[in-house]
């Protein structure tokens, strides 16, 4: 999957590299050297706006690539479906295991920067993963929710897009959570971007530690998430030669 994307280009799998610290850099001129972007009442160095940015944006990016390709997952891959017998259910597992590569890199790229920067490395930026799992619990459920209801309901893809495209700005990554009243801070924490966000910030740029009793929580759902749709698509999946 990953090899694939890149092969016939020039630069190959340096692109994977190139990109991201691409986007760091325009990121760091427009918020910060343009726009000079405040992040909630204090004023950060461009640099550092452009890392909370980019962090943000890193997790919305994995989330995105996954749930976005999910609808046409097995409309794109029919011969498995009718021709051979082949675990379906493993196709958002290869969407995903592409998406977390490119999440590595653009993590290793703002490791780079923090310490370029002159970030401490701190011992909370080891709990990256027990953050990181849960969300991609939730990931992989809603990925297998939408690929198959994406067989039934071909339209799906076009209403992803645009709930992706809400959700971005939905999302606390152009703005802090404090710049919004506490009322509306609630539900913004029902966007399931919104709470992992917070915790990669904190860990990774704020230095400071999980919030244990949320993320716990969040574990939990993400479970009950991740189960519910793989039990969807085992129902439904019977259906799929019927309609392809």
């Amino acid at each position: 999957e990953v090899i694939g994307r890149y092969r016939g280009s020039f630069l190959g799998l340096f692109w994977a590299f190139v990109n991201p610290i691409l986007m760091l850099t325009i990121y760091s001129f427009v918020f910060g050297f343009v726009l000079k972007s405040r992040w909630g009442q204090g004023q950060l160095e461009m640099d550092d706006f452009a890392l909370v940015l980019f962090a943000g944006l890193i997790i919305f990016n994995l989330f995105s690539e996954c749930v976005s390709r999910a609808p046409g997952l097995i409309l794109a891959n029919v011969n498995y479906v009718k021709k051979v017998v082949f675990p379906l259910e493993i196709l958002p597992w290869v969407v995903l295991g592409s998406a977390l590569f490119h999440t590595a890199v653009s993590m290793l790229v703002l490791f780079c920067f923090l310490i370029f920067l002159g970030h401490s490395l701190t011992w909370g930026m080891l709990w990256l993963p027990v953050i990181i799992l849960p969300f991609l619990l939730v990931i992989i459920g809603i990925s297998w929710f939408l690929a198959s209801v994406g067989v039934f309901i071909r339209d799906i893809s076009q209403v992803v897009g645009l709930l992706l495209t809400a959700m971005l700005f939905l999302s606390p990554i152009f703005y802090p959570l404090s710049a919004l009243p506490e009322t509306l801070r609630l539900y913004l924490f029902l966007n399931p971007i919104t709470f992992i966000v917070e915790q990669i910030r904190n860990i990774l740029i704020w230095g400071g530690q999980p919030d244990w009793v949320f993320l716990t929580l969040y574990g939990v759902v993400s479970w009950v998430v991740a189960w519910l749709g793989f039990f969807w698509f085992m129902k439904t999946k019977k259906g799929f030669a019927d309609v392809l």
